[in-house]
């Protein structure tokens, strides 16, 4: 046995939603070999004293954008159109050595709050997988494709710029390290694409068995132009088009229909709420209860550090849980351990990863992390499942393992040289963006 975290209060995830108090967590070649409430017989190479603490599967983030971190706070307080304007103008200077220090702070960010696997939906995939790589943390990479493509001209998935980019990405990073890297197939949007390029992406991900990630139902505006458009709602005319075939992760949906609620729950589709995101944004929050009533398998997700402000998903566990709780006006209509669900388990499946994290069980990966609740505002804790998501924040992690490795303890990030990333973003990403020439 490799290490022991002794004395933990565990929080397992597992099918029947069991927390064992004075717990022993042992961990083998990366996977949870033993857990019990009594020591196990075998000595461990090295002992975690979990005294005070409580460990939880690693949470998973479902829907951001990590190199945006270079952008955070630039444009708070301003209407959709206007952001989008600032973010473009942003986004044209930028290049791979500015993604990949954003990205790379970003997965510090994720890894001190106790986020151990992300799916990211962005441009310069290459060097956010380089940042993914060195850090030690699980990602689901997409390259975000956009733009129409007229229909009179010729498209070749085989020498489209796009396509091909991400037929260089899968071919350099899809399984890397045993699958902690996975690449998907992406798409901005309905409103950014059309159907020329969607046909082109399922054909190649279906027959290279990846999944889809796309922004779905986001604003008013996405959802009303498309009617207008096409006199179809976008989740309706985009499953014309089979993308909803594909293992299918969709952001958003703060303004789905309830055909398409419908319609998405057929599909088994993976919706991802953003629900800290849509508040800082004046947009609606998906109605998450109404989406699993439909069939749907309900994930959260930060979006990136710039439109939701931080990546804390203990903070989006919380609005979450507010948000259904206010729109219902009941206190029960999202209870805290179906919040804790969707961080973990929920989130597993949608990446496609349930068979490998999401529980704290034997066999499954490693991926832990630790809370401390000797804090003042986790004194007393009457039910450790309604701490973790009414009273905990991000701040409260003591540690972040992924497959048995440390990334983050105390401060600290082994595979991350923080300062040096600082440097980069402060001595040339930032620069590059905000100063004028």
């Amino acid at each position: 046995m490799d290490t022991l975290i002794s004395n933990v209060t565990a929080v397992t995830m597992n099918e029947k939603m069991d927390v064992l108090f004075g717990a022993y967590i042992g961990i083998t070649d990366g996977k949870i070999s033993y857990i019990g409430k009594a020591a196990p017989e075998e000595q461990p190479a090295t002992i975690v004293d979990g005294t005070g603490m409580v460990a939880i599967p690693g949470l998973i983030n479902c829907h951001t954008h990590l190199a945006t971190a270079v952008l955070r706070g630039y444009c708070d307080d301003l209407k959709d159109l206007e952001a989008l304007e600032q973010q473009l103008q942003k986004e044209s200077k930028m290049d791979s050595r500015c993604a990949k220090a954003a990205a790379s702070l970003a997965i510090a960010e994720c890894l001190r709050f106790g986020i151990t696997s992300v799916s990211d939906l962005y441009y310069y995939p290459d060097a956010t997988a380089e940042a993914v790589a060195q850090a030690g943390i699980k990602a689901n990479l997409a390259l975000s494709a956009y733009r129409f493509i007229d229909q009179n001209e010729d498209f070749d998935f085989d020498t489209d710029e796009q396509c091909q980019e991400l037929v260089r990405i899968v071919e350099k990073w899809h399984g890397h390290d045993s699958g902690r890297i996975r690449i998907d197939a992406g798409i901005h949007s309905e409103y950014t694409s059309n159907h020329r390029l969607w046909e082109g992406l399922v054909g190649y991900a279906a027959e290279k068995k990846l999944g889809l990630q796309l922004h779905l139902d986001e604003t008013h505006a996405e959802a009303e132009g498309c009617l207008d458009r096409t006199g179809l709602t976008p989740g309706e005319l985009l499953d014309c088009h089979r993308l909803f075939h594909l293992p299918t992760t969709a952001a958003g949906g703060g303004y789905l229909s309830e055909e398409e609620k419908t319609l998405l729950g057929k599909r088994k589709i993976s919706l991802v709420a953003l629900p800290m995101a849509a508040e800082k944004n004046g947009r609606n929050c998906a109605d998450i209860p109404g989406c699993v009533k439909a069939g749907m398998n309900v994930a959260l997700g930060t979006d990136g550090a710039m439109e939701g402000g931080n990546l804390d998903l203990f903070e989006v566990m919380r609005a979450a849980c507010g948000n259904a709780r206010q729109a219902a006006a009941d206190a029960s209509a999202l209870p805290a351990p179906a919040a804790l669900m969707m961080a973990t388990v929920c989130a597993a499946r949608a990446q496609g990863r349930a068979e490998e994290c999401g529980m704290l069980k034997t066999g499954m990966d490693a991926d832990i992390v630790l809370v401390d609740f000797s804090a003042p505002h986790l004194i007393p804790c009457h039910n450790v499942l309604s701490s973790l998501v009414f009273a905990a924040k991000g701040g409260d992690v003591a540690m972040t393992m992924v497959r048995g490795k440390i990334l983050y303890q105390n401060g600290t990030f082994p595979t991350i040289d923080l300062k040096a990333v600082v440097a980069e973003l402060t001595g040339y990403a930032i620069p590059r963006l905000f100063h004028d020439a």
